[in-house]
């Protein structure tokens, strides 16, 4: 299997990266995390968890997932993740499967420190081997 590949963030989207997920709302884990995902057409989406009272909240990955699908699009090439600190902060189980739904084999999933500086990327294979996706599905 070939390494995945990935374009570095430029300056401008790893500050904007910063700030959504400096913007989360996490009371609760203080832990906020921040999501940019850029689809097919290279446009750029953005994403920050959001926690509620009754700890169900939106994870960052699946609110730039829904601004991509709000906006008529359906595939990503590659998303960034970015949490507060030094340590991998990798998509929960759930937001690995919804990445999954919308991502190819040559999808990127990169995961950066505190900072914006990668820290490991990866192929949505390696992310969530031997997956279940759409086409395990009978035709509508």
């Amino acid at each position: 299997m070939t390494e995945p590949r990935f374009t570095p963030l430029s300056e401008a989207s790893r500050q904007a990266l910063i700030a959504v997920r400096d913007s989360a709302y996490a009371p609760y884990s203080r832990h906020p995390v921040g999501a940019l995902l850029i689809a097919e057409s290279g446009r750029h989406y953005l994403g920050c968890n959001v926690e509620s009272a009754n700890f169900k909240g939106l994870c960052a990955e699946a609110g730039a997932i829904s601004a991509m699908i709000g906006q008529g699009e359906r595939e990503i090439v590659t998303l960034y993740v970015i949490g507060p600190g030094q340590h991998l902060c990798t998509p929960c189980g759930d937001c690995r499967q919804r990445i999954r739904e919308f991502a190819t084999p040559e999808t990127v999933i990169v995961v950066l420190d505190g900072e914006g500086t990668p820290l490991k990327h990866y192929t949505m294979e390696q992310l969530l081997p031997d997956s279940f996706g759409p086409e395990n599905l009978p035709p509508a």
